[in-house]
């Protein structure tokens, strides 16, 4: 087996198991799609490849109880997403990926954080393509902005 194939096939295996994790999650089993995904990210950090990280924390922060825990994973999801320079699709994960970080402050109540991180989502949007994903990136952009309008001060 060549080098190139066997790498490839390695991605291929940490995707499977975050979609299976994903799957766990999404069929009501949270405990264990957090361990799964957790016990994931300590095999691949901090040599893991960007978009495995990017998406690793991104779903492990979906799968936290505490709020600030779940801002934490975001966060992480965000700093990996630098690693993400090839094509136009990494870059389309950069909207939705300050959008989870601006509702995880809204949720801690620092409303200006959020507005910061909402600013950012806004600001990267035109790498969203005209898809059900970037429709639905561009509705939660509107619909985040609309809450903190809610939370502005007079």
């Amino acid at each position: 087996m060549t080098e190139p194939r066997r790498e490839a096939t390695e991605a291929e295996a940490v995707l499977t198991r975050i979609g299976q994790a994903v799957m766990l999650h999404r069929g009501g089993d949270r405990e264990e799609a957090r361990n799964r995904l957790a016990a994931l990210w300590q095999e691949l950090e901090p040599d893991g490849a960007p978009f495995h990280r990017c998406a690793l924390a991104h779903y492990l922060a979906d799968t936290q109880d505490d709020p600030l825990d779940e801002l934490i994973w975001d966060l992480r999801a965000l700093a990996a997403a630098d690693g993400l320079t090839e094509g136009p699709a990494p870059r389309a994960f950069v909207p939705s990926l300050h959008l989870n970080v601006a509702a995880g402050y809204l949720k801690l109540g620092q409303e200006n954080a959020a507005r910061e991180q909402l600013e950012l989502a806004r600001a990267a949007a035109g790498a969203l393509g005209e898809d059900p994903y970037g429709d639905g990136v561009r509705a939660a952009i509107r619909r985040l902005t609309l809450a903190l309008e809610g939370t502005a001060e007079d």
